[in-house]
């Protein structure tokens, strides 16, 4: 244990880089618009920007590598834009192998003492396993991080008939970062190269080859591989599941005062009253309460930003223009509104009455479903201009979902 210790306190010393792995083309994880694996979407990120994101943090590692396909490059750009780190990008080879010897021989003018080879699709990689693999890492030997197989393992033969049980005692299951002192391991792709060694499904059977003793380190369950589409579709539950979705709710006044007429538009609806209510429109307070609420969600202004009481072609329009221009903001947003409500205070006119006219009106604008919308009405006990039957107030509030997720 103090020999590791030690191991472990010099590598801290060392000038440390990643490799990442990610020129495949993921055929096995099916067809996606999103491109190969690696880039698309879990929990509302790439598949690699997580693996990225996760290495750049390390305050230990210093340069990554990564072998990407010749195709993907914009892709790859897209993935890792914003990431504060020392990131290449190399054009991977037809095999990982190749690739990551390619990898592996960008880094040559930074001659790291170490290098950590790691799969692009495995995004749960943490900061603990990283150092467990850089502190096992000594002169001349490899760390590789696996956990012990726990199901019972079955040898068959070509007709798929069971021709015996494997001991699975000391069978462990290989993970990445695999750690390699870096002239060490780029000399054994080299020597594999030239000798016509291009079948090794990781670098620590390179390193077998080669005789570089391989040590194990605890590796993680969490650790997983990325092959199939059920794998992606799992880690995006996963993900998804411990970020917040992006819902906003915007609030909206307003107040119009009472002039000489016959009726007064709320909510979409024309009431009969003795009065009227002035305003530049048909000063529906109700819909220019929701226009507010609605431009809220997606910080769009207000409703004069984009109706302003100084332009002559807004006199006597019908307020449903403004909520049905505040929908089309939000939807082209990507957002779903996700309910509305709207609070009507008045001394008169009665609004229970229309309630139910106003939901329909409202359940047209908006394009969602009557039983999310609320209409309410109540007075101002007689108090302040409300209750003096001067004007209307409305108060309005907006719920709307948008695509993604709250940012970390």
């Amino acid at each position: 244990m103090n020999a590791l210790l030690e191991q472990g306190k010099a590598a801290a010393k060392r000038r440390i880089a990643a490799v990442i792995v990610a020129a495949g083309r993921g055929e096995r994880a099916g067809q996606n618009g999103n491109g190969p694996k690696q880039y698309r979407p879990i929990g509302g990120k790439s598949v690699i920007r997580y693996t990225l994101e996760t290495f750049a943090a390390h305050e230990r590692v210093d340069t990554i590598a990564v072998a990407i396909h010749p195709e993907d490059s914009a892709l790859f750009a897209a993935a890792c834009e914003g990431i504060d780190c020392d990131i290449r990008a190399v054009h991977g080879g037809p095999s990982r192998q190749e690739s990551t010897r390619l990898a592996l021989a960008a880094l040559a003018d930074l001659a790291p003492d170490i290098v950590l080879i790691h799969d692009g699709v495995r995004p749960f990689i943490d900061g603990a396993l990283i150092d467990r693999v850089i502190d096992a890492v000594a002169e001349g030997t490899g760390a590789l991080p696996a956990v012990a197989v726990s199901d019972t393992l079955k040898r068959s033969g070509a007709d798929m008939l069971v021709k015996g049980t494997v001991l699975r005692a000391d069978l462990f299951a290989a993970q990445t970062p695999q750690g390699f002192s870096f002239p060490t391991i780029l000399a054994a792709h080299e020597k594999a190269l030239k000798e016509g060694r291009l079948d090794f499904t990781d670098d620590a059977a390179i390193a077998e080859w080669a005789g570089i003793p391989v040590r194990l380190v605890e590796g993680s369950p969490d650790n997983t591989k990325l092959t199939w589409a059920r794998d992606m579709a799992l880690a995006d539950q996963r993900l998804s599941a411990l970020r917040m979705p992006d819902v906003r709710t915007g609030n909206g006044y307003d107040v119009h005062a009472f002039g000489k007429g016959d009726g007064v538009w709320l909510c979409g609806v024309e009431i009969a009253h003795e009065k009227t209510l002035q305003g530049h429109s048909d000063a529906d307070v109700g819909l220019h309460a929701l226009t507010d609420a609605l431009l809220a969600t997606c910080g769009a202004g207000d409703i004069g930003t984009h109706f302003p009481p100084s332009d002559p072609q807004w006199k006597g329009a019908r307020s449903r223009l403004f909520v049905e221009h505040a929908v089309e903001l939000v939807r082209a947003r990507g957002g779903r509104i996700a309910n509305a409500d709207i609070t009507l205070i008045c001394e008169a006119p009665r609004v229970g009455p229309h309630r139910e006219a106003m939901v329909a009106e409202l359940s047209d604008m908006l394009r969602i479903a009557s039983d999310r919308i609320s209409v309410k009405a109540t007075t101002n006990e007689k108090l302040g201009f409300v209750g003096r039957e001067e004007g209307i107030a409305a108060i309005a509030t907006a719920t709307v979902i948008y695509p993604g997720f709250l940012p970390d």
